[in-house]
């Protein structure tokens, strides 16, 4: 099988790789949206406090509604709780659906599944790319964006047609790396070898 979202070699719908970054997600998400809610206030007023606006007919709402406009108050709940809903009619087609939960139940109930997930759930990157969706809103908000890949170069393994040349990169704490092209395993020792045969006009 190959990972939903890479197209790497996977033992299920996931990658060893998304299926952790996954677990990280659903693991930070009720932190994340618990930081959120804090900016719904703006900084200037409290919830107790109404505060007058200079050409507004009446009071302004104490609530930062252009995050309103960016995130649905209680959406990272209701898609968990869909989510928990589909995984549970899957693998339990003969149970009910399970009872109105919180983010933080659904997540946690999410994530002790996800090894049945990853192995048996045909729409684990879709769950994959929802999770990603809203942490990525959250941290766009909060301020807290999520690492960047980092170029580490090509890909110098021997192929049938020469050099792969295919794009080694990975995110910071990562240490061992897989050409997503030719499948060629790289881990820290490899590092100052990858560097030394980069081509001469690489960046």
């Amino acid at each position: 099988m190959t990972c939903d979202l890479c197209g790497d070699a996977a033992s299920g719908y996931l990658c060893p790789r998304h299926g952790q970054q996954l677990a990280a997600r659903l693991q930070e998400l009720p932190d994340l949206y618990t930081e959120v809610a804090a900016y719904l206030v703006p900084r200037r007023s409290g919830w107790g406090e109404i505060v007058a606006t200079r050409g507004a007919a009446g009071p302004r709402s104490p609530i930062n509604e252009d995050i309103l406009d960016t995130i649905t108050w209680g959406r990272a709940a209701e898609v968990t709780h869909l989510w928990r809903t589909d995984v549970q009619r899957v693998r339990w087609p003969h149970h009910g659906p399970p009872p109105a939960g919180d983010l933080a139940a659904d997540c946690r109930w999410l994530a002790m599944e996800l090894g049945w997930v990853i192995e048996h759930y045909p729409a684990s990157g879709d769950l994959a790319r929802e999770v990603g969706e809203l942490a990525s809103v959250a941290r766009s908000i909060v301020g807290d964006p999520e690492p960047r890949r980092q170029r580490l170069g090509t890909c110098v393994a021997e192929t049938e047609s020469g050099v792969c040349g295919a794009v080694i990169s990975r995110i910071p704490g990562e240490t061992r790396l897989r050409c997503r092209w030719c499948g060629t395993a790289y881990g820290p020792a490899d590092y100052l070898t990858l560097k030394h045969f980069q081509p001469a006009d690489a960046g």
